[in-house]
Order: structure tokens, then sequence, then C-alpha cells
């Protein structure tokens, strides 16, 4: 453990290593959903195959992109603890708020659609247009947004 220990930069705490690790274990199983979940939601949008795949995946990628997101909120919240809220750690904060009021549109409005979709056998047919358009939108933010925070993470602990 000293091994460890003697590792750490000075001004750096093992609390700040774990702040580090939970924010990238959020980004791990959050973009891996998202990543997994926006190719079935792409494909899915000139297939019945996609679709009812799309449907049935999202049951298992959507409680993990929230795990994902609570992960790098905490993990985020942990390392940049003693930072001002300005510059990187601030954009960070407003994509975390991006990020959750897209997850709260797709989990309480497209989700339950889906799921009423297919619990009346419509499972297999195309989405209606309009809704691929907002699904195709939400994931752009997504996905943009996730990629984003990674960079500037990246970012971050090469300027420092």
């Amino acid at each position: 453990m000293n091994e460890i220990l003697t590792l750490i930069p000075s001004g750096s705490s093992l609390f700040d290593l774990l702040g580090l690790f939970i924010f990238i274990a959020g980004f791990i199983i959050g973009l891996g959903a998202v990543t997994v979940i926006d190719w079935h939601g792409f494909l899915g949008t000139r297939s019945v195959y996609w679709t009812e795949t799309t449907i049935r995946a999202h049951k298992i990628t959507k409680p993990l992109i929230w795990v994902g997101t609570i992960l790098a909120i905490i993990g985020g919240s942990v390392f940049y603890r003693a930072l001002p809220l300005a510059g990187i750690p601030k954009i960070h904060a407003l994509l975390a708020l991006i990020l959750v009021a897209n997850g709260c549109f797709l989990s309480f409005v497209v989700s339950p659609t889906l799921l009423r979709r297919e619990r009346t056998g419509h499972a297999r047919e195309l989405l209606p247009r309009s809704l691929q358009i907002k699904i195709a939108l939400s994931f752009v933010i997504s996905f943009t947004g996730w990629w984003l925070s990674v960079f500037l993470l990246c970012l971050h602990l090469i300027t420092r």
C-alpha cells in the first residue's frame, strides 16, 4: 500500500485518486452503454429487426447509462472538490446537467413509448418518423456530451 501512496504526486491524495477512478468508471459504463444503444437505434431507423432489438436492448442500456451518469457526477464532484466552479469543472457541470435532462427525456418520454409499443405488439414496426427525429437529436446530444466530457477530462489532466 505504501508503494501505491508514493506514486501519488504531491498535492494530491488517495481521495483524489478515488474521485478520478469513479469519474472515469462512470465514463466507461455510461459511454459504453450510450454507444451500444446509439448504434442499435441508428440501425433501427430502417429495419424492423433492429427496431425490436433496440427496444429490448434499451432495457439494459438505460440503467447502465444512469449508473454511469451518477458515477461520473460523484467522481467529478470528488475530483474537482478543491477547484472553483470555473473552466473545465464548470463545463463538466453544465454537460452533466444537459446529459441528465436528455436522459430524463429518453427515460420518461421515449422509453415508456417503446415499452408500450412492445406490449401492444408493435415492436416489429418502424417508429414514426417524428419520434425517430427526436430520438436521433437526443442521441446526438448524448453522444456529443459524453465524448466532450471525456475529452475535457483528458485536457484537464494534461494541463494541470
